[in-house]
This record gives structure tokens, C-alpha cells and sequence, in this order.
């Protein structure tokens, strides 16, 4: 018998098991990542409506336009804007509420879901 001296490092089987795990999370992370970096495309193209004084905007439409083409520029095609941002105007503010649900399958009926939720209050120019 080995004592606990000799006795070192993980078997054939530990490291089967640790490059299954680390492979399982980086999947599910490659899967998710893209959607996280949409989400924070949305809330830079949204707060812009503040910082931008080159395009005076006024109104919800011209808001709502503003924030296509935006999401055109940064290639984010599979979200509707209409279902995933409401505005209305209060006291000379845009008041945005973001808010939609990502859903990525992982293995057969298991689902990776991510869910945003952010309001924004946005001054007009």
C-alpha cells in the first residue's frame, strides 16, 4: 500500500471531471455573453438621447427612432424595439422602461434565461 506521500495530483477520472465542468460553464457562458453586451448597447444607444446635441429630439417617435438606428449600427437585430422599450414624456423627460427576456437552450428542454428590467429618466436636449 501507497503512503499519503506518494499519493499526489488528480486521477485520469478527477481530470475528466473538472474539464467536463469547465467546458459545461463555458458554454453556458459563450451562450450568454452576447446578450449581456446587447443589454449594455441598449442602455449606452438609450442614454445618448442626453449627450447627443447634434440630433434634437423631441418626441417619442423621433426617440424610437433614434434607438433603431442605433440598434442597426451595433447589430442587434433580434429584439424588437417596440416590445422591448416604452417611453413616454413627463416634465421635459424621456422616462424609458427596458425591459425584455433572452432565453438560450442548453441541453434538450433546459433553457438558459436572462432577464433585463432598467427605467431610465433621460433629459431632453
Amino acid at each position: 500500500m501507497k503512503g499519503a506521500r506518494s499519493q499526489k495530483g488528480f486521477s485520469l477520472l478527477g481530470w475528466m471531471l473538472v474539464l467536463a465542468l469547465v467546458a459545461f460553464f463555458a458554454s453556458a457562458a459563450f451562450k450568454m455573453i452576447p446578450h449581456y453586451l446587447d443589454y449594455m448597447s441598449m442602455e449606452k444607444i438609450i442614454t445618448s438621447v442626453e449627450t447627443e446635441k447634434a440630433s434634437q429630439i423631441r418626441t417619442i417617435p423621433e426617440f424610437y427612432s433614434h434607438v433603431s438606428r442605433g440598434m442597426q449600427i451595433n447589430n442587434i437585430r433580434d429584439l424588437n424595439v417596440n416590445d422591448a422599450v416604452k417611453v413616454e414624456v413627463v416634465n421635459n423627460e424621456f422616462r424609458v422602461h427596458l425591459q425584455y427576456e433572452k432565453r438560450e437552450p442548453l441541453i434538450q428542454n433546459l433553457d438558459l434565461v436572462a432577464r433585463f428590467d432598467k427605467e431610465f429618466r433621460v433629459r431632453m436636449p
